[in-house]
């Protein structure tokens, strides 16, 4: 084979793996909507209404009694589903890329040698192109969830008439008022909590698979038991790291706010407590274990089935 033969078979092989990465994210995150949108509903509501709930079954119940499943427990599903699809699409594509970028750049020959560390870093920088995509539909995702608490809050009544709006029509409700910018409200401090927790994310299930897999095993070889294993370790540990960074973010998307990320936090700290930087903690925990297992699961296996198709 000449040498030209070979960059060519090496440039298809990276476009390949570049697109196998992007579709095991996007089933991945389908997957992890359906199985923990009704806790990320709540999060969202206690994160952003605290006083409005007196705890996380509280919120639960009062979302299903006023609001009912399709309405109340699973609102904005669809901008969710977008918005997982977006997130995890690009950042398992982009995660693949740093993970070649940086064995290029450190001499390791194959990704699969990069040490948890190192796989923790191309998690880091792989964020960034995530929370592009992500930001936006998140926005509307939280919007959607917290819809009649702002309502509420705005007209001091529970029992105020609504008017449904859908997904499309919010975002162009958005772009009518505050233009393109009005999408990306909160993407800095989108970024602020997706890169580091990002690398906590991709290092905690590095770590976890390499401490599961038997002596001389392989990390991609611990079955899928021990990948849902390390997918709810993975997944916990960027909750714990990152919760207060998303508190600040919802509560600047869903209440519109222009005020910079620190400066909210600083004043929730200030008039509502520190504990409240932890609203909305547990059920994003008890939502995390089953939905970042089923999303590793699905990438992984979803994976190694694309490429022992496209390898034979």
């Amino acid at each position: 084979m000449t040498v030209e033969q070979t960059e060519k078979k090496q440039r298809l092989n990276t476009v390949k793996d570049g697109l196998i990465d992007f579709i095991a994210g996007s089933l991945g995150g389908i997957a992890l909507v359906y199985v923990g949108q009704p806790l990320d509903t709540v999060k969202v509501k206690m994160q952003t209404f605290p006083s409005m709930y007196k705890g996380m079954v509280n919120c639960f119940v009062q979302t299903f009694k006023t609001d009912g499943i399709i309405r109340g427990l699973y609102a904005g599903t669809m901008p969710a589903v977008v918005a997982n699809v977006a997130e995890n699409s690009v950042l398992f594509a982009a995660y693949g890329g740093c993970q070649k970028v940086i064995s290029n750049l450190l001499g390791v020959k194959k990704i699969e040698d990069l040490t948890s560390i190192q796989n923790a870093w191309a998690g880091f920088f792989a964020a960034f192109f995530s929370s592009l995509t992500l930001c936006p539909t998140e926005l509307i995702k939280c919007k959607l969830q917290a819809m009649r608490e702002v309502e509420s809050e705005m007209t001091k009544s529970m029992t105020s008439v609504r008017k449904r709006i859908s997904p499309w029509g919010l975002t162009n409700q958005i772009l009518r008022e505050q233009g393109i910018r009005g999408l990306f409200n909160g993407l800095s401090s989108t970024i602020a909590r997706e890169m580091p927790g990002y690398f906590f994310f991709f290092g905690g299930y590095e770590i976890t698979r390499e401490l599961l897999a038997k002596p001389n095993q392989s990390r991609d070889d611990i079955g899928w038991q021990k990948t849902m294993i390390a997918g709810a370790v993975g997944g916990s540990i960027l909750w714990l790291v990152i919760f207060p960074a998303d508190v600040v973010k919802s509560r600047i998307q869903v209440k519109n706010l222009k005020t910079p990320a620190l400066l909210v936090m600083k004043d929730i700290v200030r008039s509502e407590g520190v504990s409240s930087l932890y609203n909305g903690l547990k059920p994003t925990l008890i939502r995390t274990v089953p939905a970042t297992a089923t999303l590793f699961v699905t990438y992984e296996y979803s994976k190694k089935c694309m490429h022992n198709f496209f390898d034979k």
